[in-house]
């Protein structure tokens, strides 16, 4: 029961506050739709064969899983899946190492031409993939890399690692400097101190970063185009694209429609349970900050 002397404060929704929230759902509604329709529309293409592929149904009017298992029978795609699954886990390995190390070195030791370092890193990322890859080729071609895994990886870090340093440099000049200041007068190395007092801190950080790092290993096309030859060292970008049907002219969209929803469903589930490991480790962190200190006695 509420206080009869204390006054409540009711929110009046004005004409102009319902048609500003009514317009506001109806564009995350639009969003939403563009966003997630053309996914649904190949989970649908993907249930059908022959040619119901060609008539436009938006709910499954039977459900056939034969294009999934030809997939896998027709095609390499389990071995385009493993390569893809081995290059992004080390392309995010060898971000967030590279990534955490040299956050620590631009965000807590002082050096001439700090700045300029870290604006050279982020330009690298302003170049498109076209404008290096004749170079990336020769590199790659000169390290005996060509048609092997060690290739993409190698090329990965190059759109990989400028935002993953920059996003954890940014993050660890928040980290308060008497944590660092107490760990180096306990005699804690370098090594140490970023292990095991920054690292614990710098969780969110590391999630999103390698989660997007992931992603944009899982999805590259060019250089896997480029540097691979045989099935046996796809991905599965490539892999999709160089399906075939039973002839030179068929395409096999059904095969095609499944692979890109079997290749699709990792992603949302990670962006999902990830996202919700976040927002739990951010609410987490704010609590304790907002919790008081016990005396101690």
């Amino acid at each position: 029961m509420t206080d009869p002397g204390r006054p409540t404060l009711q929110r009046k929704l004005t004409p102009g506050a319902i048609a500003r929230k009514a317009l506001f759902y109806l564009l995350v509604a639009a969003i939403v739709l563009f966003a997630v329709f053309p996914f649904y529309y190949a989970i649908l293409s993907s249930l059908k064969s022959g040619s119901e592929l060609f008539s436009v149904d938006y709910f499954p009017l039977k459900w056939n899983f034969d294009n999934y298992v030809g997939v896998f029978r027709d095609n390499p795609f389990a071995t385009n899946l493993w390569n893809s699954i081995v290059v992004a886990l080390l392309t995010v390995a060898a971000s967030l190492f590279l990534g955490v190390t040299a956050a620590f070195a631009l965000a807590r030791i002082r050096f001439r031409g700090r700045a300029a370092l870290l604006l050279t890193i982020l330009g690298v990322s302003m170049f498109p993939q076209v404008a290096v890859l004749s170079g990336m080729y020769q590199l790659i071609r000169a390290l005996g890399l060509y048609n092997h895994l060690g290739a993409l990886v190698l090329s990965y870090m190059i759109f990989t690692l400028p935002f993953t340093v920059w996003v954890l440099t940014t993050f660890m000049r928040e980290l308060p400097k008497e944590l660092e200041e107490a760990a180096i007068l306990d005699g804690a190395s370098p090594w140490v101190i970023i292990t095991r007092v920054f690292m614990p801190l710098m969780w969110p950080a590391l999630v999103t970063t390698g989660l997007l790092a992931f992603i944009a290993a899982w999805n590259e096309f060019l250089f896997a185009l480029t540097f691979t030859l045989t099935n046996d060292e796809r991905t599965v970008p490539v892999g999709i694209a160089v399906m075939s049907g039973a002839s030179a002219h068929e395409l096999p969209w059904g095969n095609i429609m499944a692979a890109s929803v079997i290749v699709t469903l990792p992603l949302v589930i990670l962006v999902l349970a990830f996202g919700a490991l976040v927002a739990g480790l951010v609410r987490a962190r704010g609590l304790a900050r907002l919790e008081p200190e016990q005396p101690a006695y």
